[in-house]
């Protein structure tokens, strides 16, 4: 894993992604000081390594379950074991329609409660609901193991 710059960096294997996504975890959920959840927006085509890069993530908070994309499900929720937030929040849009069917969820209230981290993979598809400030980490497969990954 190299970075290109300060907000891109390149992975050279599912590892590194996962790697990459512990990393930032550490760093940027350390930075969250908001009244309201940490949100991140994930996006990239089918593949692309959202879940691969959600694992490093989940594992960096001290999460020992088996990480998959809740795409059937929609929603897993898993309890955080080493940081001031309580609850990890993984979300798949992909068969969503639009930011309305989350409402089930509560997913407003999810949104407001600081002692969540929320990643919802496909966010472009329900970026109507998510707050004006999150953290966009958008995917691009590059080569059979290689990703660029851009943090917005």
């Amino acid at each position: 894993m190299r970075p290109v710059n300060s907000k891109e960096f390149v992975t050279k294997s599912a590892k590194e992604t996962v790697k990459l996504g512990g990393v930032l975890a550490q760093k940027l959920v350390a930075r969250n000081r908001n009244k309201k959840a940490a949100v991140f927006g994930l996006e990239g085509e089918l593949g692309a390594g959202k879940t691969t890069f959600i694992k490093g993530f989940a594992k960096a908070l001290g999460i020992k379950e088996k990480i998959s994309s809740p795409t059937f499900v929609l929603h897993k929720i898993y309890k955080i074991k080493t940081n001031n937030c309580k609850l990890l929040h993984h979300i798949d849009a992909y068969r969503l329609k639009d930011h309305r069917d989350l409402l089930p969820l509560g997913i407003k209230e999810i949104l407001e409660n600081p002692e969540n981290i929320v990643l919802i993979e496909w966010s472009d598809r329900v970026e109507k609901i998510l707050p004006k400030k999150y953290i966009k980490i958008h995917i691009d497969h590059l080569e059979e193991n290689t990703r660029k990954i851009v943090i917005k």
